[in-house]
């Protein structure tokens, strides 16, 4: 069931956000309605659900200690890019 609201806002903030849900294809009402449920989701929603594929893999691969991750990446990118 959908009931009316009444905010105060200021009203540069209202001409960016009806601009901002215009670009979206969007509507004002519906960007905030959105945007209130992210606020009150339960917390209990936070935590992802692992597939039970997934779960198998779950600890199947341990990276050398010295393993490092963004200096690999940048190698393997620039090999693939340049």
């Amino acid at each position: 069931m959908n009931t009316k609201l009444t905010l105060t806002i200021e009203q540069t903030v209202i001409e960016k956000a009806k601009k901002y849900a215009k670009d979206k294809e969007r509507s004002l009402s519906s960007l905030i309605e959105n945007y209130l449920k992210v606020l009150t989701k339960d917390d209990n929603s936070n935590e992802i659900e692992l597939t039970p594929i997934v779960k198998s893999l779950k600890g199947s691969f341990t990276a050398p200690k010295d393993f490092d991750y963004k200096k690999e990446l940048t190698s393997r990118l620039s090999r693939k890019y340049l």
